[in-house]
């Protein structure tokens, strides 16, 4: 399925509409380049998950952790150089807790994900227009 947002806002709903559907256990791996709306879309996820914190960009702490119904594991593999470094910070323990796991820069560990995982790539096209393909 592709969708094509105009606005930030947009990119938001349509994480928002894949977060309702998501189970205990799903996987969400993201792709894209730098400022393509990857932590924008996490936001709709949250959303769609009931979680209403602030959904912030875990660059530097590598997860970050959100409570709710389903919590929600919002992971940043930008520093990583591969999947052992991804195995060494707990993989295996995050996906086995219940929640759901949503991964930004996943091409850097793309061999760490089972076969079910979610598939999502965001693409830029000038401005604020994003072209969002999403594969089950």
């Amino acid at each position: 399925m592709t969708i094509v947002t105009y606005s930030e806002r947009e990119t938001i709903e349509q994480g928002e509409k894949l977060g309702k559907t998501l189970v205990s256990g799903s996987i969400v791996a993201l792709y894209g380049g730098l400022g393509a709306g990857k932590t924008a879309f996490t936001r709709g996820i949250a959303l769609g998950l009931g979680i209403l914190m602030d959904i912030t960009s875990p660059t530097f702490t590598i997860v970050n952790e959100y409570p709710g119904k389903l919590p929600l594991f919002h992971f940043d593999m930008y520093r990583l150089e591969n999947e052992n470094e991804l195995f060494d910070i707990g993989w295996d323990d995050y996906i086995s807790r219940h929640g759901v796991c949503v991964v930004e820069w996943s091409e850097k560990v793309s061999k760490a994900f089972p076969e079910n995982t979610i598939k999502v790539t965001i693409e830029t096209h000038g401005g604020n227009t994003r072209r969002i393909s999403i594969n089950y």
